[in-house]
């Protein structure tokens, strides 16, 4: 075997590799791809299939009157103005956290439909809302950082 063949050898056999590697990292990295649902995702005609106690981010609007603290423990529902789903959170809340705001809660959905978030975030001032929440809502109709006329 030549020099040169050698040579294209070492090539193809690299550049094979490269691909192997990229190919099985974008497997690996499939399900993750979209790490953010709302409700409407979840629930509904066009709901996606969400597996059982796998961790994901879930975002929307604090639906005014659901809110209930015992505790260390939160209930609330989550909502994008279309389906609403049922969080329940045990520890810190944010000090920002509120009726008819953004939120965004990583955590599992359960068999029965509830969603146990793990961390929670609010936002942080009155004119941010995290953009995935803000662009899910607008294409649900709801207006940027403003709460549908149907709630007080």
């Amino acid at each position: 075997m030549t020099k040169k063949q050698q040579r294209i050898y070492a090539i193809i056999l690299v550049v094979t590799g490269i691909a192997v590697a990229a190919a099985l990292t974008l497997f690996a990295l499939r399900d993750n791809v979209t790490f953010f649902y709302t409700p409407s995702d979840i629930i509904g005609a066009n709901a996606k299939n969400i597996v059982k106690d796998r961790p994901f981010r879930l975002g929307g609007l604090v639906m005014y009157g659901t809110v209930e603290q015992d505790g260390k423990r939160l209930r609330f529902i989550v909502t994008d103005n279309m389906e609403d789903i049922a969080v329940e959170y045990e520890g810190v809340v944010p000090a920002l956290f509120r009726e008819g705001q953004g939120v965004v809660a990583a955590g599992t959905l359960d068999e029965s439909g509830l969603f146990r978030a793990t961390t929670l975030m609010a936002k942080h001032d009155e004119n941010y809302m995290p953009p995935e929440v803000a662009k899910a809502l607008k294409e649900k109709g709801a207006p940027h950082g403003r709460v549908p006329e149907e709630y007080p």
